[in-house]
């Protein structure tokens, strides 16, 4: 008898341990009793979109846009020289540019900025990518030493490394940008997106290329230029997959003869018509020519 009751004992006791855990869990376990088990956390919104700006020029959508971006802008400064400050000259260089295709007609514009505004670089290579945009140009004015005696201007594409120290040192400070908002730029690519990504760039970067060797041929005679080939770096800003880019360095803003070129009307009109035709020639050899029917 003794022995039954020790088999019994062992046969059962699992049985009972396991009642008590699934007794236990319906006393204890469900919300409204004893220590809720599930924690809910409220996740923040995901950031808003910056707003898409007004796309200027013929209503006709199948018309090539481009996306202008005044560099910097806001809180952000960037370089200066006295009372002229990179955001203020970008801008005006800007405008400049856009009066200049929307005139001439057949091209429509984007401004990433119109006003003193500050973006964060993601916002703006969004924008054109949102905008499904032909072109992407961003414009920047450089700064060095006074000493070194620099001028001129310098046309930038997107490379994973700088195509000399002074272009990683460019791309290293403009990068930097975001930080005065508190945002660190990071490539948070997986292995599978980074090849897709990698195979549309090169297309991508074959087309800026060949804007930026444009632009330097069509400012020939018109506007001084520091470097006479195309330069590249990491530049934040460049990197879209799918939209031509390019970031074009307007000249030397601690450098008073490119202050002066820079802020005269005389100036700002060879800029914009040494880019503009540079556009125009661009996409009438990419098939998106603004006079095609």
């Amino acid at each position: 008898m003794r022995r039954i009751l020790l088999v019994l004992l062992v046969l059962l006791f699992p049985v009972a341990v396991f009642a008590a855990m699934v007794l236990a869990d319906r006393s204890f376990g469900r919300p409204g009793r004893g220590f809720d088990y599930v924690v809910k956390v409220d996740l923040p919104a995901p950031a808003a979109l910056a707003a898409l700006p007004k796309i200027e020029g013929p209503l006709d959508a199948s018309r090539p846009l481009v996306v202008i971006d005044a560099g910097h802008g806001g809180k952000d400064p960037g370089a200066g020289l006295g009372n002229v400050r990179e955001k203020d000259l970008t801008l005006a260089l800007a405008k400049a540019l856009r009066d200049d295709l929307l005139r001439k007609g057949g091209v429509r514009v984007a401004l990433t900025r119109s006003d003193d505004r500050y973006l964060f670089l993601p916002e703006r290579t969004s924008i054109a990518r949102r905008l499904r945009a032909d072109l992407f140009i961003s414009i920047h004015a450089d700064s060095t030493e006074v000493s070194s005696g620099a001028i001129g201007a310098t046309v930038y594409t997107l490379s994973a490394k700088g195509s000399s120290e002074v272009a990683e040192r460019m791309a290293a400070r403009e990068n930097a940008a975001d930080e005065i908002g508190g945002v660190r730029i990071e490539d948070q690519r997986d292995s599978v997106g980074a090849i897709l990504v990698d195979l549309s760039q090169r297309e991508t970067q074959a087309r800026s290329e060949e804007l930026a060797r444009l632009i330097l041929r069509e400012g020939q005679g018109r506007m001084p230029f520091k470097e006479t080939t195309t330069q590249s770096a990491a530049f934040a800003v460049l990197k879209s997959p799918d939209v031509p880019s390019i970031l074009f360095e307007s000249g030397y803003i601690n450098n008073p003869i490119d202050v002066e070129r820079l802020t005269s009307q005389a100036g700002r009109m060879a800029f914009a018509e040494t880019v503009g035709q540079a556009i125009r020639a661009y996409l009438a050899r990419t098939g998106s020519s603004p006079n095609a029917a």
